[in-house]
């Protein structure tokens, strides 16, 4: 199972964070839409290091396709073809009070026709057709010589699709190139929501499950002693406390049976009781939806997770930075570990 790691995106401190990923053993580095550019800090990585890249993800929403497509275009040329364009849409909250964007709706369709406006503009560079898309949110009917970077030396960059949802999903399975599992997931949720729903996008779509890259993410609560557990614990606690308040993810508490639970949280988060939210998630809570161990035991769990169905994964370490010995353990136990039945 290959893993990648989050690149810290702040442009002082991406270099190091990139050359800190090679040293561990990773296999590639993903970046996030937070406080910085999604793009910028893969640009850097691309020319210190031979990482496997990704955007994890670059909200679709607010940007137009050809934007998209000119950016991961050129990170595709600078990296050498080893560029992924992951791609999210966010919720309505963030995309009209956070990026001003009153064009929300639909976002599912939104974003399902960005991936398909961005593989029309990558087609008309390949010299595969004229560029005629003319989709419900989305027009792009011109692309003079002066505009066309013309075909890409090392192909067009596979377009992922984040999901948790079940409509999303099915969605991702049935336009994109790959989908990027969101890490607020169960073992319960995954198999019995997720599963369903990318075998049925992709029957939609023609294709079968072998060939359709899936890329697990972890929340993963590492460590040896118990001081070093308890602080990763109380971190992951946390992250799950704030993914839990968004009503889009309430999919996955429900099929748990703390579905109640996201109200309580999200009314909490409104009110800016972050210490409340975090004393609602319980111990048992936090294995559901992350990891938790030594190195060799958050392996295992992954494995027991995903390994059936994806042979990648992102690895999420929010707000701490694991012991370096146990986060090269963890990654060579994941390189190491022999497939589980099923299809990887």
């Amino acid at each position: 199972m290959k893993v990648h790691l989050q690149v810290d995106s702040a442009p002082a401190a991406v270099l190091d964070s990139a050359r800190e990923i090679v040293a561990s053993g990773a296999d590639g580095a993903f970046s996030f839409e937070g406080q910085h550019d999604v793009f910028f800090p893969l640009l850097l990585a691309a020319g210190e290091t031979r990482l496997e890249l990704m955007t994890n993800v670059a909200i679709a929403g607010p940007r137009s396709p050809l934007h998209l497509a000119h950016a991961a275009h050129d990170l595709q040329v600078y990296s050498g073809g080893r560029f992924r364009l992951g791609l999210g849409s966010q919720i309505r909250v963030h995309i009209e009070k956070r990026y001003g964007n009153s064009q929300w709706g639909k976002p599912a369709a939104r974003l399902a026709e960005s991936v398909a406006a961005i593989k029309a503009i990558f087609a008309a560079w390949e010299k595969q057709q004229p560029l005629d898309f003319r989709g419900e949110f989305y027009t792009h009917r011109l692309m003079p010589p002066n505009f066309d970077p013309g075909p890409n030396p090392f192909g067009p960059p596979p377009v992922f699709m984040g999901a948790l949802g079940p409509v999303m999903t099915r969605t991702a399975a049935e336009v994109a190139d790959g989908l990027l599992v969101m890490p607020f997931n169960s073992t319960r949720h995954f198999h019995e929501r997720t599963v369903p729903a990318i075998t049925e996008g992709l029957r939609r779509s023609g294709r079968e499950l072998n060939g359709f890259p899936i890329i697990a993410q972890i929340m993963v609560a590492i460590g040896r002693t118990e001081a070093d557990l308890a602080n990763a614990i109380e971190r992951v606690t946390s992250l799950i406390s704030f993914y839990g308040s968004t009503p889009a993810y309430r999919v996955a508490l429900e099929v748990e049976g703390w579905g109640d639970l996201q109200l309580r949280l999200n009314e909490l988060s409104k009110a800016g009781k972050y210490a409340e939210m975090r004393a609602l998630i319980t111990e048992p809570m936090v294995r559901t939806f992350g990891v938790v161990g030594t190195p060799s035991e958050c392996a295992d769990q992954i494995r027991k997770r995903y390994g059936d169905y994806a042979s990648e994964v992102c690895c999420y370490f929010p707000g701490y930075t694991p012991d370096r010995a146990d986060l090269a353990d963890l990654i060579a136990a994941l390189h190491s570990a022999p497939p589980l039945d099923g299809r990887v």
